[in-house]
């Protein structure tokens, strides 16, 4: 374990020092988180593993060891006074250890509910939220035991799947036994695959006290399973639809004793029902619009709900287009690595270039976002296929 401070900033490690926030990991959404907490005037400190984390590098301090690691728990919570976490597979026990020792917003509770598919799905039943048929299958004698109706279906594993990750379509029982063969036999969710109209998200912010304020609703473009474009407002929302999923983000918080911010992601169906496909214990993906298109952002919220500050509900003032820029860009046809043309990019007008300071680019990898603002839905739309057009981004 090694421990850095920003140089000369030696009053993260005093204990007469002023109020630090802690985050464990130190990818993107805690280096946005951290900017969030600097902007207040708080000092920031983030645990994570990787000497050269986004997170980590501008941070106050940074305590470089693995998440379970004991020297590293106890060095975060000699520093931290409250203590968050920037992604959801750091180990729900970590956040546990931390608790006995300093406030931890979400708890390792909600954060385990949130890392188990089934866990999860049962917990959105018992809050009467919607979900897919679905069905657990830990062992053979479950696998058999399959309703036919599920299928054609996804597969899942129950545990650490993301952007796509551990998913398997499966036609019929042969591919069902065979996909969960692929998968290693683990616990697994199997999801009767609906007509799907569109996605979406709604991010949710819950304090102490329980006030809850929510962002506008967001419509999602998936592809390959990881985010590709937002759009809000949502176009094919309705107020209906948008106070249903708020509805439903919000019991779902409450029933969890929830703390923070939480992403809820549905599917809209073919006949305009909702059903919820999956949670996020902290800010998400397709809430990095909100930095430039609301007066308070995802992260401003997060550092409000740690520190006990008002929960005023955000204001959406600029109609926007959120593109998420995959390490692929980076690279041109024939595989070579290049830099995109961000000077063309950045003179569109509404353009707003977030990169999150990694060192290498690679395909799939999350390097950056760009929000597109407008005066109108149409503006925003029509000058973000220009900039997916200047960067090899497929239109939508």
């Amino acid at each position: 374990m090694t421990i850095r401070l920003l140089p000369g900033d030696r009053a993260a490690a005093d204990p007469e020092r002023a109020l630090t926030l802690g985050v464990m990991g130190g990818g993107q959404l805690g280096r946005m988180f951290v900017h969030a907490a600097q902007q207040l005037g708080f000092r920031t400190a983030v645990l994570d593993p990787d000497a050269t984390s986004p997170a980590g590098l501008v941070a106050h301090a940074h305590v470089q060891a693995e998440y379970l690691d004991e020297a590293g728990l106890q060095a975060l919570a000699d520093t931290a006074d409250a203590i968050t976490t920037e992604f959801e597979n750091v180990p729900a026990e970590a956040l546990r250890r931390l608790a006995e020792r300093r406030p931890v917003a979400p708890s390792g509770d909600a954060v385990a509910v949130c890392q188990d598919r089934a866990a999860e799905k049962a917990h959105f039943v018992d809050c009467g939220v919607p979900v897919a048929p679905h069905a657990v299958i830990a062992d053979e004698a479950a696998l058999a035991a399959v309703p036919d109706d599920l299928l054609p279906g996804i597969l899942k594993t129950a545990r650490m799947g993301y952007d796509g990750k551990g998913q398997i379509r499966v036609a019929d029982r042969a591919a069902l036994e065979a996909g969960w063969a692929e998968l290693g036999r683990v616990t697994c969710v199997l999801e009767k695959r609906l007509p799907l109209a569109f996605e979406v998200s709604v991010i949710v912010a819950r304090g102490r006290d329980g006030r809850v304020v929510a962002f506008p609703l967001q419509q999602n473009l998936h592809r390959d399973g990881i985010l590709a474009v937002t759009t809000v407002p949502a176009p094919a929302g309705t107020p209906a639809l948008e106070a249903e999923a708020i509805g439903c983000a919000a019991r779902i918080a409450a029933d969890l004793g929830y703390v923070g911010v939480l992403c809820i992601e549905f599917f809209i169906l073919e006949d305009g029902s909702l059903v919820a496909n999956e949670m996020a214990p902290r800010p998400h993906n397709s809430g990095h619009h909100t930095i430039d298109s609301c007066d308070l952002s995802q992260f401003d919220l997060q550092v409000r709900a740690m520190a006990g500050l008002p929960l005023a509900k955000p204001r959406l003032h600029s109609p926007t287009v959120m593109l998420n820029l995959l390490g692929d860009l980076w690279f041109d046809a024939a595989g070579q690595e290049r830099t995109p043309d961000w000077a063309a990019v950045l003179a569109l007008p509404g353009a707003n270039l977030h990169l999150y300071g990694k060192e290498s680019a690679r395909r799939g990898r999350k390097m950056g976002h760009l929000t597109i603002t407008g005066a109108t839905p149409a503006a925003a739309r029509e000058t973000a296929l220009q900039a997916a057009a200047l960067l090899g981004i497929e239109p939508f």
